[in-house]
Parts: C-alpha cells; structure tokens; sequence
C-alpha cells in the first residue's frame, strides 16, 4: 500500500502537469499572453496553488508551453540554410514561421515581444534572424531576391502578419498562407515576372465593427 501511494502521487502530478500544459497552450494560443494564469488553471481544471507548484511563474509555463513551436522553428531555421537552394530556402522560413505564427497568437507574441526573463524567445528570434539575413545574402547573389531586402523587413512584414490574429483561428491559417505568399512575391527581384507562383485559397473574411458602429 505504502509503495502504490507515492506511485499516485507522482501520476497524479504527471496528469496535473499535462492537463496544465494542455489548457496553457489552448489559452495562450487563442488569447495571446496577456491571459491571466487562473484562466489556464480554470481551464486545467486545476486549483491556483497546483498551478503555481508545476509553474513558479508565468515566464516558466510560457516557455514549457511552447517548446514544440520553439524545436519546429529550429527546425525551420537548419533546414533553410541546409537548402542548396538559398531562394527557396528563403521562401520556405517565411512560410514556415508564419504557419507558427498564425497557428497561435501566444507563440507569436513570446516570439516577436520583449518580456521579462523570455531569454529563449529572444534567443530564438535573434537566431532566426540571423539565418534570415544569411539567407538573403545567398539568395541576393542568384539574382533572385531584391538587392534592397534588409533583415528589418522581415520584422516588418512579421508585425503586419499579427494584425491576421484577430481573425477566426480557420481562416487565420488560410489568411497566413496568402499573405505570405503575396510577401515572398514582392521580395522578388522582379515581382510577377515569368509564370507566377499559384497562391493558396483566400479564405472567407469579414470586417469587424469598431466600438459604437452598427
């Protein structure tokens, strides 16, 4: 009996922490990082106290969180300089970390906002940057990418992508696909010259009524 007890315990605390993770990555995906943690432990079916022993702070569970979007974007970023192709190696990171970005508003703000103690965003960030601007200058010397393409129109273009998070979570995806595709275009040397690129569907959006507007 003794030795089955802290076995429970201990599963109790794994399932604990599971279900944590779960709703942190639900909430912050949908609400971005300003959600409050008694959502993520409401929404864990856990208390206050449970939460804060798995997670000493918000930074804690915002990094555990997201460390699969973190390896995915790792990920992004050796396969595009590892691509013998720098163009389409370039186009293939803008794509792949605006498919991140678009699949959750908390990874987007983690990725793109300074916050306290987030060293392994800001770490992320420079590194993707870095193989952005490595990537540019290969992709420069084909010919194929703008000679005036700078690191800083990637920022750019990333702060004009948050604006798709106020979109429905099915079509935002569809929305982050198009609007990538229509950036890669215009970094082009000559954009639309030869057979153009098919864009992906346009999804189904609507404007949404600013306050006191019928």
């Amino acid at each position: 009996m003794t030795d089955r007890l802290p076995h429970a315990v201990r599963s109790d605390a794994r399932d604990n922490r599971a279900r944590i993770l779960e709703a942190a990555r639900a909430v912050f995906g949908e609400e971005g990082l300003s959600a409050p943690m008694r959502e993520v432990a409401r929404h864990a079916g856990v208390g206050p106290a449970t939460l804060y022993r798995h997670f000493a702070t918000k930074q804690a569970l915002i990094v555990e969180t997201f460390a699969e979007q973190r390896r995915a974007c790792h990920a992004a970023v050796r396969d595009a300089l590892a691509d013998p192709d720098p163009w389409h190696g370039f186009r293939s990171l803008v794509e792949r970390i605006c498919e991140l970005h678009a699949h959750s508003r908390g990874f987007a703000d983690a990725f793109m906002t300074a916050f306290p103690e987030a060293m392994d965003f800001a770490a992320d960030r420079e590194q993707t940057l870095r193989a952005v601007s490595e990537l540019a200058r290969r992709a420069q010397e084909t010919g194929r990418l703008r000679p005036g393409f700078v690191v800083d129109d990637l920022v750019l273009m990333l702060m004009a992508h948050r604006g798709l998070q106020d979109t429905p979570r099915a079509a935002r995806v569809a929305a982050s696909r198009r609007f990538a595709a229509y950036v890669i275009e215009a970094f082009r040397t000559v954009p639309g010259t030869g057979a153009p690129t098919p864009l992906p569907p346009a999804p189904r959006l609507q404007l949404t009524h600013s306050p006191g507007t019928q």
